[in-house]
């Protein structure tokens, strides 16, 4: 009952935006149009999360001023394809065995008659229109970037919806940096224009489309690469960031003892390295100030694309009628904890950016820090789109929260990572599990770098029962 009043009230909300004088919607449409916004391996340092508050991200920043952000959002999976698997298909990773990124979801029978989100959106009357990394894409096809696409849910993809990535995502570069790890994990600043990106050409048929004004409800998808490795982008984007100038992460030297000993092993991505290697590689060499400098020169970058799409969005007349969403797949680490990359249950590699923008819910400059997961985002849209979700779907609709975000929520954001890992973040506490029964309990009021591991910690016993408790009844083996 309460959720059917909500819809109409945000039906009637929409409709009242599409008449009111000035307004620059053209057209009354009763479904409102929605531009999902997904960057590849963004962490928190964009405002309003402040990870690393010299980042320069003013549209990113600025979005904020429009709606909400999510600033205690969480992936489902610190990896790309289980997260970007479970918050587009509403299952989670311990509900599907999607825990890395070899298996194709397309493929398992769990997925059977689920729609995914662009494809329930496009069975509801939407246009669906993509671009770039939605679902996840590799780069291990001979034939050059592939993925796991819905083929069946769009109208129409970029570059085909059979291939996610344009054939030269990234100029062809060689290594610059000799780093005997991974010779993914690279960068250098390039004398070429953002046009010749791949994420450049995205950015521009994304636009193309936004700036149509005619049509019925739409869903737009723009995914954006950057700053996934290698950091290989135009050298303005560097100029931002004079190495000197870079602050580095702040660690401590014993972060890892009172660590358990599964938490430091290689357990996601599909190597025998130890994760800390490339650390250590990092720091021998001196080039940590240069890692973090590239980084940040890719997520200016990403900003920039940002920024164009929602120039267009700005100009084409439905900017009045279009909820924006605007996440990252998973966080990333940049030395603390000893790691570059993903692949942890720790805050670098789950916490993300989240902002959602629904004209007549959210209030501009509003935020919360209710723990919420991207697994919220299939129910979510649906709601706001005046749509009942799909029984399937695992998340919670966040509108309780866009409405108001000091409102009640019962609700924790669990990340997990491999069969029976999991980490459940309530507003002050993380707690891990591992699957051999190991334990992590922080508290982020008082250890916002996680340095101190409670788990043992007497007088927190009731915590850490109350945050176990909330952990998956289901375990589903991995699919391979």
């Amino acid at each position: 009952m309460l959720n059917n009043l909500r819809r109409q009230i945000i039906l009637i909300a929409v409709t009242f935006l599409s008449l009111v004088p000035g307004s620059s919607t053209e057209t009354i449409r009763e479904k409102p149009d929605i531009l999902f916004i997904m960057v590849d391996d963004l962490n928190d340092c964009v405002v309003p999360l402040d990870g690393q508050p010299h980042a320069l991200t003013p549209t990113i920043g600025k979005l904020p001023e429009r709606g909400m952000p999510f600033r205690n959002a969480h992936a489902p999976a610190p990896l790309c394809s289980p997260s970007r698997t479970a918050l587009l298909t509403g299952l989670k990773p311990s509900t599907t065995g999607v825990y890395d990124n070899r298996p194709d979801w397309r493929d398992l029978d769990v997925f059977d008659a689920i729609p995914s989100l662009p494809k329930y959106f496009n069975d509801n009357g939407y246009s669906t229109l993509g671009a770039g990394k939605i679902f996840h894409a590799h780069t291990f096809e001979p034939e050059g970037l592939k993925g796991y696409n819905d083929l069946t849910a769009w109208d129409s993809f970029y570059p085909s919806v059979d291939r996610q990535l344009p054939e030269e995502m990234t100029p062809a570069v060689k290594p610059a940096n000799g780093n005997p790890v991974a010779t993914t994990f690279d960068w250098a600043a390039l004398d070429i224009d953002d046009e010749t990106m791949g994420d450049g050409k995205i950015t521009t048929w994304i636009t193309r489309h936004i700036a149509e004004k005619a049509g019925g409800p739409r869903f737009i998808a723009a995914g954006i690469y950057r700053p996934h490795l290698p950091w290989y982008t135009p050298s303005q984007y560097f100029d931002l960031y004079p190495v000197g100038s870079i602050k580095l992460p702040e660690t401590i030297s014993d972060d890892l003892d009172d660590v358990p000993s599964i938490a430091t092993r290689p357990f996601l991505e599909l190597t025998d390295k130890p994760p800390m290697a490339e650390h250590r590689w990092v720091a021998d060499t001196g080039k940590w100030q240069d890692g973090v400098q590239a980084y940040l020169a890719s997520v200016s970058f990403a900003d920039a694309q940002v920024g164009r799409i929602m120039g267009a969005l700005d100009a084409g007349g439905r900017v009045q009628n279009t909820i924006i969403v605007l996440i990252s797949d998973h966080g990333f680490h940049l030395g603390e904890k000893e790691r570059w990359r993903k692949d942890t249950l720790w805050e670098e590699a789950t916490r993300i950016p989240f902002i959602i923008v629904a004209p007549g819910i959210t209030t501009p400059a509003s935020h919360t820090n209710r723990p919420v997961s991207l697994m919220d985002i299939y129910p979510t849209l649906a709601e706001l789109a005046g749509l009942e979700a799909p029984p399937h779907v695992e998340g919670n609709s966040l509108v309780p929260l866009l409405e108001d975000g000091r409102a009640p929520w019962k609700h924790v954001a669990l990340t997990t990572a491999g069969f029976r890992n999991h980490s459940v973040r309530d507003e002050r506490y993380r707690y891990t599990r591992w699957s051999d029964g190991s334990e992590e309990l922080y508290d982020h009021y008082n250890d916002p770098h996680e340095w101190k591991n409670l788990a043992r910690t007497e007088a927190l016993a009731g915590i850490k029962r109350e945050l176990a408790s909330k952990l998956p009844n289901t375990n589903a083996p991995p699919n391979r």
